[in-house]
């Protein structure tokens, strides 16, 4: 691996109906999912940083190859700086929270899980 290079370089979260998906990541974040219209005949909704270039980043995706399920890989979003403030949007959004904000460490923060509104298990991370 590169010394300036990621691990990750781009997520796709699977969606059953993307415009429920995108208000409920827009929703649950406070901010605007981009359009990302059709590619390849898949619908996406990139999240804000997707367009800003130099970060990493992802989109939801509505696609025959893309099938939401809670028993995949785990992708952890940034919740910084206040994951409660998250947490606490996710069920009136649609989504179920599995796991409350737990402490990694001092050194490492904080994660949670949830449910999605398509059913996907994801992660947030904060640094406290």
């Amino acid at each position: 691996m590169e010394k300036d290079s990621n691990a990750l370089n781009w997520f796709e979260i699977p969606a059953a109906d993307i415009n429920r998906a995108s208000k409920f990541y827009g929703t649950i974040f406070n901010h605007q999912m981009v359009d990302m219209g059709e590619q390849m005949g898949m619908k996406m909704s990139g999240f804000p940083t997707a367009m800003d270039g130099g970060h990493v980043s992802g989109s939801l995706v509505q696609g025959p190859n893309h099938k939401p399920s809670a028993d995949g890989a785990v992708v952890y979003l940034n919740a910084n700086p206040d994951m409660q403030a998250v947490l606490d949007r996710i069920e009136p959004a649609g989504g179920k929270v599995i796991m409350p904000k737990t402490q990694i460490s001092d050194e490492i923060g904080a994660m949670a899980f949830f449910i999605d509104s398509e059913g996907n298990r994801v992660a947030l991370h904060s640094s406290n």
